[in-house]
């Protein structure tokens, strides 16, 4: 029915390390070569990119055929993309900009079932085949084989990370370093924020719950496996292909002069 394991039953091994990088470019061809090119999984940028949910409906489906879990970051916090998103068949979403453990908690119950959430039925939906599978396996596979994130991107919410970490239907979490930095005015290297990324670290790691970030070279990947980190994102399809571009046309008038 569903590939074994999970994106999730992965990343819930202590020695877990993926990487996978941002898709914000809306195109399926950008997410079927991500997959193919070996990346643990992608995530569809709803918050900072121009995907719509048309969009990110085909690059779930695309980069799944891949072979490749397909995770979203929302537009937002309200909650209002999850259930599309989920019967979709998407693998996972990551909330922006949650604060509090009660924002922790409402949005990850909008992605679970009862009685951990309140996420409505539709097995009918991709998510369950279209119903070729039964309602016993499409509550299952959305019980315990989807990725139920948030992102923590403020001061107060890494200090606030043990009340946060006690939402029911929580199974991940991201630190968010770009907007911290600009919130709190402190570099990522900051001593203080070195130490509430620990305190977050050994929370998650106490609990099993998987905590990623996002970075831009191999050598900060390593960093963060090293630190305790499960995952994170290198890069992006954007910047991928702009770097990429950039140094083809610099290598290009270079060999003609």
């Amino acid at each position: 029915m569903y590939p074994k394991p999970s994106l999730i039953e992965r990343l819930a091994a202590t020695d877990a390390f993926l990487v996978g990088t941002w898709a914000k470019i809306p195109a399926l061809e950008t997410v079927e070569l991500i997959g193919h090119v070996g990346f643990d999984f992608a995530v569809v940028d709803m918050e900072h990119a121009p995907h719509s949910f048309q969009t990110a409906y085909q690059a779930i489906a695309f980069g799944q055929s891949a072979g490749m879990p397909v995770i979203a970051r929302a537009p937002d916090r309200s909650g209002s993309a999850a259930q599309r998103l989920l019967d979709a068949g998407i693998d996972g979403i990551l909330v922006p900009r949650v604060e509090t453990a009660e924002q922790a908690a409402d949005v990850t119950a909008a992605m679970a079932f009862p009685p951990m959430g309140y996420r409505g039925m539709g097995y009918t939906s991709r998510a369950g085949r279209w119903g070729l599978d039964s309602a016993a396996e499409y509550l299952d596979h959305g019980r315990n084989r989807i990725l139920r994130g948030i992102q923590i991107e403020d001061m107060g919410a890494l200090e606030a990370i043990d009340d946060i970490l006690q939402a029911p239907a929580l199974n991940a979490i991201f630190i968010g370093f770009g907007d911290l930095q600009l919130s709190s005015g402190l570099a990522a290297s900051d001593p203080r924020l070195r130490g509430l990324e620990a305190k977050v670290l050994e929370a998650a790691s106490a609990r099993n719950i998987p905590c990623g970030t996002a970075v831009q070279k191999p050598a900060e990947a390593v960093r963060c496996r090293d630190a305790g980190y499960r995952y994170v994102m290198v890069s992006a399809d954007t910047t991928l292909f702009a770097n990429a571009a950039r140094d083809l046309i610099d290598e290009t008038r270079s060999a003609l002069r």
